[in-house]
């Protein structure tokens, strides 16, 4: 099972690199859309180590920290990924946007932290 494992992950990260390298090319001008396809492949990265670490470790006295990483990193792509579609939306659908946005975040600090 975790050869099996293994493969698929790697299979993944070789589709997200390859889905990366085309977004970067196809917008290669724009200095913003590029930094935000590396900024979230690592966010993406360091999400999958984080997981995996906290996979490992479940009792270690680790699993705040871990659950803080997790958190805080899923609420930068839900900011990055809001703050680049928002705009391209009516006023009214933007607002709504960025108001999921924030109910994400804030179910996720609830539900990591907050739930008894």
């Amino acid at each position: 099972m975790d050869r099996q494992r293994s493969c698929l992950t790697c299979l993944c990260f070789g589709v997200l690199a390859f889905n990366s390298s085309l977004a970067i090319y196809r917008s290669w001008g724009d200095a913003g859309s590029v930094g935000l396809v590396l900024l979230a492949d690592a966010t993406l990265l360091l999400l999958f180590l984080c997981l995996r670490e906290f996979e490992r470790g479940v009792g270690r006295g680790r699993d705040a920290m871990i659950k803080a990483a997790v958190w805080a990193l899923t609420t930068l792509l839900t900011a990055m990924f809001a703050s680049r579609v928002a705009p391209l939306m009516p006023p009214l659908v933007g607002a709504l946007v960025w108001a999921m946005a924030v109910a994400t975040a804030t179910g996720g600090l609830w539900v990591f932290f907050l739930n008894p």
